[in-house]
């Protein structure tokens, strides 16, 4: 049986000024439709540099990714990315943002209402309804952050990428989204892989946390299943021992193993 995702021996190696550069070596992993992967690790070992991989943003220096047993050359609408920055069009109002990436990936073959009725259902999944006709600058942080999430979702990917998508956020706004998201993804079965450097978020919201080895030439340490029954309760995991059993490994991971390698 295949995985949904698969990425195999992949590598990546820049040049520089200073000669080659390996930022990530040796990278396999295969993830299963509906999974939530969290990337984690210290600046600089490589997570984004393999989601830019899985996104097609980057080619892999040496191995291959395949979705769905296709190989992955370059930017599709099976991919949808997330980043930290909600890279809203300012001139558009909200309904325009996500109604620009809709009718990109489904204009040629949809009508205009079906056009219309996918943008207004996907800014409903995120609560948005009252906002359609607000520009970015009318509105707050984390709700451009549920713009940039509903325009993803929009385009109905295979794998949602998210790159630290709620790092630059306070962290009430950020519990909310966390929150969100776990709604969301639980409502469409979607496939996710999200950087993050939030320990608490990382076993809050994910399946697996993969986590990464310090760079140069990072690549996987360790992969940890999150075992916690869905749907998940902020408060009632606080007093849960194996929530915190499950933080600890990752703890111990990032702060005991790596820092003392780096040492």
């Amino acid at each position: 049986m295949h995985s949904y995702l698969t990425i195999e021996n992949a590598a990546v190696v820049f040049n520089t000024k200073k000669g080659p550069y390996t930022a990530i070596t040796d990278i396999d992993l295969a993830v299963e439709e509906g999974e939530f992967i969290a990337l984690i690790g210290h600046s600089g070992c490589g997570k984004s540099t393999l989601l830019n991989l899985v996104a097609g943003l980057l080619e892999p220096t040496r191995g291959a990714l395949l979705l769905k047993e296709r190989e992955i050359r370059g930017p599709g609408p099976d991919r949808a990315m997330v980043f930290q920055s909600h890279s809203l069009l300012p001139w558009l109002t909200c309904y325009g943002n996500v109604y620009l990436a809709v009718e990109r990936v489904f204009g040629a073959r949809e009508p205009k209402r079906q056009l219309k009725a996918r943008t207004e259902a996907a800014l409903a999944l995120v609560h948005l309804e009252h906002a359609l006709h607000k520009y970015p600058h009318e509105i707050s942080g984390g709700m451009k952050q549920r713009v940039g999430i509903a325009r993803a979702l929009a385009m109905e990917p295979k794998v949602l990428l998210m790159d630290e998508p709620f790092g630059a956020l306070d962290a009430l706004t950020r519990a909310s989204l966390q929150d969100e998201l776990m709604r969301i993804v639980a409502q469409t079965g979607a496939t996710v892989l999200m950087v993050t450097h939030d320990v608490d978020e990382a076993v809050l919201l994910a399946d697996r946390i993969v986590m990464m080895t310090n760079g140069p030439a990072a690549t996987i340490g360790e992969v940890l299943t999150v075992d916690l029954p869905r749907p998940r309760d902020r408060l009632a995991l606080a007093e849960d021992l194996h929530y915190h059993r499950l933080r600890h490994a990752v703890l111990e991971f990032l702060y005991s193993k790596q820092l003392k390698r780096a040492a």
